[in-house]
């Protein structure tokens, strides 16, 4: 039981650090005028266009992913990606705390993608997302076994042509580029795990496959 409670003590506290790291990555975006994927970045272009707070935009676009997550992903899933919703919306509604980075747009984009996709693979890694299309990408990584940064990638192009109206073109192929390095961190995250399966000695292919957790 102890260790247990350690364990989930330790992904909490992993979930907490993932936030922060995203949230540096999302206020970069922000300040270079740029999306990035997802509920995210929908919410960012929204955000832009509506003059309305990123926070408040992010926790009312992710309310349908909120309840798919829950149907098909489980209650403990469901309610560490409520929490990590939560306190990334808190933490990007500080921005009076946060600096001024002070970096050439396409110097913010590189480390702003960069940060955000670490941010999603410490989540992935400790059973939590941040609603949204990753939570899509995640259900058919653990349900099929597709690369959840090419699926992400997919769904962000749609999020990057309705930002369309929010933010210049230049704007938009840099955050292409910015989204191409956050689906590439998500895949290569992929990668080292699947790799780290097949190396666990004794595992057999049913045990190493991954399933949807009923939470």
């Amino acid at each position: 039981m102890n260790h247990i409670m350690h364990q989930r003590r330790r992904e909490w506290l992993l979930i907490v650090l993932g936030c922060i790291v995203t949230a540096i990555g999302v206020s970069l975006l922000k300040e270079a005028r740029i999306v990035t994927g997802g509920s995210a970045g929908l919410a960012l272009s929204l955000s832009y266009l509506l003059h309305m707070k990123f926070p408040v935009l992010f926790i009312l676009i992710n309310l349908p992913f909120l309840l798919f997550a829950w149907v098909k992903m489980g209650r403990s899933f469901t309610l560490r990606t409520i929490g990590a919703i939560a306190l990334l919306s808190g933490l990007t509604s500080l921005e009076g705390l946060l600096p001024v980075y002070g970096l050439p747009v396409m110097g913010e984009a590189v480390v702003g993608g960069t940060l955000v996709g670490i941010g999603i693979c410490i989540l992935f890694k400790n059973g939590a997302s941040f609603g949204g299309s990753t939570v899509l990408a995640r259900y058919l990584q653990l349900k099929y076994g597709r690369d959840p940064g090419k699926t992400g990638f997919a769904f962000d192009l749609a999020v990057i042509a309705t930002s369309l109206s929010a933010i210049s073109l230049g704007g938009a192929l840099i955050s292409a580029l910015s989204l191409a390095i956050t689906g590439t961190v998500i895949s290569l995250y992929k990668g080292r795990l699947d790799a780290s399966r097949r190396q666990e000695p004794g595992q057999t292919a049913s045990a190493s496959a991954p399933t949807v957790a009923a939470g």
